[in-house]
């Protein structure tokens, strides 16, 4: 159950499994104006292209984040990652994002993208600190749910080990 499993800062990174939907649904729905629901993160987490993430943090060792990537040959994508608003600033994010790197290296990943909000400062942040750089724009591709759109930012790292 605990294949990948990373130890380090009171805290442990390891390989989600399917039993992790539930709790991967609900940690995207309360970062997200669209959360994807459990079934959707079901067939996510038992795709074979698909390499995820989560990390168990507090007394209830619970799921408090999550990063999932699409992989395609010798590239992958980040779908999602999502840290629960209450163990945010504690550097999960940094932490989870760089053993999920470490591990799509290890698969022979040598280029990892994303898109973000451009507005999103402390995801960007983040990306920019893991050694990101935009490549590209997508002009008014979110929608808020005031109607409002926002830019997508088009990030990739090539350093992932």
């Amino acid at each position: 159950m605990l294949a990948g499993l990373f130890s380090g800062g009171g805290r442990d990174i390891r390989l989600a499994e399917a039993e992790d939907a539930a709790s991967c649904a609900m940690l995207h729905g309360q970062a997200f104006a669209r959360g994807w629901s459990e079934h959707e993160f079901e067939s996510f987490l038992t795709d074979d292209a698909v390499l995820a993430h989560v990390v168990i943090a507090g007394r209830q060792e619970r799921v408090a984040g999550f990063v999932l990537s699409r992989l395609a040959l010798d590239e992958a994508e980040i779908l999602s990652i999502a840290v629960d608003a209450a163990s945010r600033g504690r550097g999960l994010a940094k932490d989870l994002l760089a053993r999920h790197k470490t591990a799509l290296a290890a698969r022979g990943i040598h280029r990892l993208c994303l898109e973000v909000e451009a507005g999103n400062q402390p995801a960007r942040a983040l990306y920019d600190r893991a050694g990101f750089v935009q490549v590209g724009r997508r002009w008014a591709y979110y929608q808020h749910a005031d109607g409002a759109r926002a830019d997508a930012l088009v990030l990739c790292c090539e350093r992932l080990a």
